[in-house]
């Protein structure tokens, strides 16, 4: 019990136990390493590998940046509105939001395999949709989301990387300059 109360004491980086000059090694004691804050000297030459887990992600679509003109996509500069379809990307023939209509929607409904969800980036500003439009993509099993675009291209990235089947309509806003997305993968 003596030895006991004198470990609460006091303990030296060597693991020994000092009382008034005389060191008591203790066989018991093991070092605790979920509370150091550095590695110790063996940790410090242990070599550091690393694995990648996802040897497809190469494949994925990832929006780079955007434009008034256009996007990045993947390293590619696309000109005016696109469409981005799973590994895809198209020229997408809207001019503004008003121009969506379902014949304009009609590719993303017709892939197989069948997507999960479409995400329109409606320009600089989230605008409204014929409430019967999306009704008609619900009823062909497809979700909808309608943002602006600089959002819209940021929820595709997201939902790419969550390797969710998405697809993507997307029309230039206006009033941007140039401004990249940080895409992490």
């Amino acid at each position: 019990m003596a030895v006991a109360s004198l470990r609460m004491l006091w303990r030296s980086p060597i693991h020994c136990w000092k009382l008034g000059g005389i060191a008591m090694k203790d066989q018991n004691w093991q070092q605790q390493r979920s509370h150091r804050l550095s590695p110790s000297d063996d940790e410090l030459y242990q070599k550091t590998t690393v694995s990648l887990l996802e040897k497809d992600s190469s494949n994925l679509i990832f929006i780079d940046g955007y434009t008034t003109h256009g996007f990045t996509i993947n390293g590619n500069r696309i000109i005016g509105p696109c469409a981005v379809i799973p590994r895809t990307i198209l020229q997408w023939n809207v001019g503004s939001y008003k121009d969506i209509s379902r014949e304009s929607l009609a590719l993303f409904y017709m892939l197989e395999p069948k997507i999960e969800i479409l995400v329109l980036g409606t320009g600089g500003r989230v605008e409204r949709l014929d409430s019967d439009l999306l009704k008609f993509m619900r009823q062909k099993g497809i979700a909808v989301e309608v943002q602006d675009t600089p959002n819209a291209c940021a929820t595709f990235n997201f939902l790419s990387s969550e390797h969710r089947i998405t697809a993507a309509g997307l029309i230039p806003p206006l009033g941007f300059k140039k401004t990249s997305l940080i895409v992490s993968q």
